[in-house]
């Protein structure tokens, strides 16, 4: 699967774990998206402003809950519109290959694979008029 726009879609991954940070961005990039990494919520929040990304996928070593106030923090702090859909992946306390929408545009997932979460990312980004 490819992109088929001109313009390449942007998603800022924010991992705290540098191997799991640096295995999806490979894999991203493959896919055919620009890839800007973070590796805190400061740094993503810096990031979302100069970048304007088109989705967030982050997954930090905190509770559901934490994440889901980082999220709200970073979209708050960076002015991204409700447009830009983030997505917390690897929740534990979602079932395996579950994606829950647990506020506006904001989901959490546990995919099976890097297929699932891609296609999941991908079906996001088609709402978004340069897709």
């Amino acid at each position: 699967m490819t992109l088929d726009s001109q313009r390449r879609q942007i998603i800022l991954v924010l991992e705290d774990v540098e191997e799991t940070a640096y295995l999806i961005e490979k894999m991203l990039k493959k896919t055919g998206y620009c890839v800007a990494l973070a590796r805190s919520e400061e740094d993503a929040t810096l990031r979302s402003r100069s970048q304007s990304p088109d989705l967030i996928l982050m997954s930090l070593g905190l509770r559901p809950e934490r994440l889901l106030a980082t999220a709200h923090r970073i979209r708050r702090q960076t002015g991204l519109s409700e447009d830009v859909a983030i997505v917390i992946f690897c929740v534990p306390t979602i079932p395996e290959g579950a994606e829950v929408e647990v506020d506006k545009n904001i989901y959490m997932t546990r995919p099976d694979n890097f297929n699932q979460l891609r296609e999941f990312l991908h079906r996001l980004l088609c709402r978004v008029p340069s897709c």
